[in-house]
């Protein structure tokens, strides 16, 4: 057995020797520092299984204090591995594009961070998964979010990328701000920025109810920006569509895993006021009910499909926040709450990151992003078809798919909170995601293609949308081995090891 801490360590180590290696490289081929990386969080993602579990005590005096490795924390750094490792492999799909997009007097020069900076977000993200503690809660997250402003304007030829990156950094800050001044806010009142220990004070607290939810407020706005909920979605539609298309998969799946993964953290203790705990869940409510509504909606009259995916996201964010508004409810505690999220960020991943690698490769070599340059796809090639309609069904909810299981387990937590109108928000905006993801299918396979050239697919793009499919059928059938990992943190009381 190692110490969970090894895992980041490895990552970050890995990040660190592969910028030396390409700062001395005179290769003008920079694919190798991909295939490394993918190679060493794939050994990485195996020692995963084989660390010890290390619960945070609160009284500890070394790292512990605000470090946790329990089986959820865990599976959150696997999940961030796995995404890490499939937008390395999109990123070698995409190499030609971002070479184009990149000033240099030699060919290939100039990507080889672009393979390297991943490393860095994954670190971010694992670190995060494992925070007890606003300071590294926060440190972890601006690791993550710097990586990506880099990632978004990487393409400096492209009018897009930059503007993108630009409103990304703007807004960025500008949340980072909120989130830190709520923080202060926090250290205020209770003295503390241990989870555990904000939680032992907050529930006695004297301090009146309007500094607690101001408070929130201040941290709400903050992790409202990376979840991409409404009103704080505005960068989303933009940002994707201009970021590298590896990018814009890896902002979709990460940032949002990051950004829910701290709401349920920073949310526990706010709720064990009393007083507090009603009006902080109907704020919850109407928060999942706009995103809900703006989400759906706004991807319907969508025809560039990088744009779609990116209402969808705030979509499926609605869905998200559907569930963490039940989490105060006698039969929806933190524990049955945490699972479904969990469970609905993994699938997500998976079919997300399937519909980003095939549109990838479609876009390019149909040069273009609008649904009708998917015109005949299943003739051009039947596996990406297959492979985008899956996704698509995914994402979608059609039974016998991972999206579909992940939104009944929102449905499910729903019915048991009472919460009839979000359920009928939640019903009726499935029914138009149906009529937007099924457009792409119907482009695919009822309309004839306007060009007639197969696209290209390496065996190792190949590989990774078999397995993604795969994954997909199977967790959607039997999703118990992931659900099982939430479940055990519920029984399991390890000890952290005495330092």
């Amino acid at each position: 057995m190692f110490p969970p801490i090894l895992l980041e360590i490895l990552v970050l180590v890995t990040g660190f020797v592969l910028l030396l290696a390409e700062s001395f490289s005179t290769s003008t081929s920079k694919r190798s520092l991909a295939s490394i990386g993918i190679f060493s969080l794939g050994w990485v993602f195996a020692l995963s299984f084989f660390v010890s579990s290390a619960p945070a005590a609160v009284d500890a005096g070394s790292y512990w204090n605000f470090y946790s490795a329990d089986s959820v924390s865990l599976l959150f750094k696997r999940i961030a591995l796995l995404t890490t490792m499939g937008v390395l492999v999109m990123a070698l799909d995409y190499e030609s594009v971002l070479a184009k997009n990149i000033p240099s007097s030699r060919p290939g020069a100039g990507t080889g961070e672009f393979f390297i900076l991943p490393l860095f977000t994954c670190a971010g993200l694992m670190l995060l998964a494992s925070a007890v503690d606003l300071v590294l809660a926060f440190a972890a997250l601006e690791l993550v979010t710097i990586s990506f402003y880099v990632m978004v304007a990487y393409m400096r030829r492209s009018h897009a990328s930059l503007e993108a990156g630009v409103k990304y950094l703007i807004l960025g800050a500008l949340s980072t701000g909120f989130f830190v001044f709520g923080i202060t806010w926090i250290f205020g009142i209770t003295g503390e920025t241990h989870f555990a220990k904000i939680a032992l004070k907050m529930a006695s607290v004297q301090h009146s109810d309007v500094a607690i939810l101001f408070a929130l407020v201040l941290v709400l706005v903050g992790l409202g920006f990376k979840v991409a909920a409404v009103p704080f979605q505005n960068w989303v539609p933009d940002v994707y569509q201009g970021a590298p298309t590896p990018v814009t998969a890896f902002l979709s799946v990460g940032s949002k895993a990051a950004g829910f993964l701290l709401l349920l953290r920073v949310l526990e203790p706010f709720l064990g006021v009393s007083s507090l705990a009603p009006k902080i869940l109907l704020v919850l409510a109407f928060l999942a009910g706009a995103t809900l509504v703006f989400g759906n909606l706004a991807a319907l009259p969508q025809n560039n499909l990088k744009r779609l995916l990116s209402y969808s996201s705030i979509g499926h964010a609605g869905y998200l926040l559907m569930a963490v508004a039940c989490v105060g409810t006698a039969r929806s505690g933190f524990g049955s709450v945490g699972s479904t999220v969990g469970f609905y960020l993994f699938a997500y991943l998976l079919m997300t990151l399937l519909g980003f690698i095939i549109f990838s490769l479609v876009s390019t070599h149909s040069k273009g992003e609008e649904i009708h340059h998917f015109n005949g796809l299943a003739k051009r090639s039947p596996l990406l078809a297959f492979g985008l309609l899956v996704s698509m069904s995914s994402l979608a909810g059609v039974p016998l798919t991972a999206g579909f299981y992940g939104k009944f387990l929102v449905f499910a937590q729903a019915v048991n909170s009472g919460h009839w109108v979000l359920l009928s928000l939640g019903v009726v905006t499935v029914g138009a995601g149906f009529y937007f993801y099924l457009r792409v299918v119907a482009a695919m396979y009822w309309n004839e293609p306007s060009e007639s050239a197969p696209i290209p697919v390496s065996f190792l793009t190949k590989t990774v949308i078999t397995l993604l499919v795969a994954g997909i059928f199977f967790f959607g059938i039997n999703p118990k081995p992931v659900l099982a990992a939430f479940q055990q943190t519920a029984i399991q009381s390890a000890k952290a090891p005495s330092h």
